[in-house]
């Protein structure tokens, strides 16, 4: 069987149509709101400053937290989740 543009248009099509929503679904870029919460969940601390960072290609929020012990912890946060 012959294929013709139209059906190579259609196959073009029918892949965008399948992989797109996976590549928009992949990332979403979180805030620094969003960040700082993440690291209070994980030390149940106070925060004492945030950085955002770049590190390579990826945006990186650095949250330092004074925990309940008095020991002061720093949680990277990755941007993109």
């Amino acid at each position: 069987m012959k294929r013709g543009p139209r059906s190579a248009c259609r196959t073009v099509l029918l892949f965008a149509t399948l992989v797109a929503p996976a590549s928009v679904l992949q990332a979403r870029e979180i805030s620094v709101q969003e960040a700082v919460v993440q690291a209070q969940h994980e030390t149940d601390g106070k925060v004492l400053s945030v950085q955002t960072l770049t590190v390579g290609k990826r945006k990186v929020y650095r949250v330092k937290m004074l925990t309940r012990d008095g020991q002061v912890r720093v949680v990277q946060v990755q941007a993109d989740q």
